[in-house]
């Protein structure tokens, strides 16, 4: 990962196109370093962020920090992600574009995928760290590469519980021996790439999520019925 984040922190961005069905402006760039193309991103200005009236300004961060917080468990299932203030419309989150078969999602994965359900746990598993607000079933990408990319982290790391997602297939099913270990640590100690994008309150939070997942490693239910974002995909 460390020449992807070179590209994405060193790389000339051109903007290739806006990213159609996004509520942010959201676009599809093309990197090139040392004057040949590198790779593609997907860049999110802060500028072109919608007021939230339950986020502050600067999901970016957040975007970042979900990357940083996948990277510290050493799961690998947020492509890289970076802040770039030299972008073309100024600062906002560069994500490494992952070339995916789209028309695979959380559903189609969990239905006929069975040898990739323990990616699907790890994606279950940080989105409770993180307290993800909006993991629709198109926000889990098949790359051509066989893994599965959690992306779009925007509204996470919130304080209050506000967790909203699709997985709730594993409800019952103990957290893989694999995982616990990631989660161990960071109930011990927030890494500070990952507390520096967050405010003291959610840092104590993620902690505490964290750490309740090590004392009770089983995947939660959703007994309200009503913790699913929409649409679903």
């Amino acid at each position: 990962m460390d020449h992807a984040l070179r590209v994405l922190e060193d790389a000339h961005i051109d903007i290739e196109g806006r990213m159609p069905w996004s509520s942010n402006a959201t676009f599809l760039v093309n990197l090139c370093l040392d004057g040949e193309a590198a790779a593609q991103a997907v860049y999110k200005p802060v500028r072109g962020e919608r007021p939230l009236w339950d986020f502050p300004a600067g999901l970016h961060h957040r975007e970042v920090a979900a990357y940083r917080l996948s990277d510290e468990l050493g799961w690998n299932v947020v492509p890289p992600t970076i802040v770039r203030a030299d972008a073309p419309y100024g600062e906002g989150s560069l994500q490494l574009f992952m070339p995916s078969d789209f028309e695979q999602h959380y559903f189609t994965l969990l239905e006929n995928r069975e040898d990739l359900h323990g990616r699907l746990m790890a994606i279950c598993a940080l989105d409770l760290m993180m307290n993800n607000t909006d993991r629709k079933g198109g926000h889990c990408l098949l790359g051509l590469d066989g893994n599965v990319w959690a992306i779009d982290n925007g509204l996470c790391f919130a304080e209050e519980f506000k967790l909203r997602t699709v997985i709730w297939d594993f409800a019952g099913d103990e957290v893989p021996d694999e995982l616990r270990p990631g989660i161990e640590r960071i109930a011990a100690e927030v890494p500070d790439g990952v507390a520096e994008l967050l405010d003291e309150a959610e840092v104590d939070a993620l902690s505490r999520r964290a750490a309740a997942l090590v004392a009770h490693p089983v995947f939660p239910s959703d007994p309200t019925g009503r913790r699913y974002p929409w649409p679903l995909v």
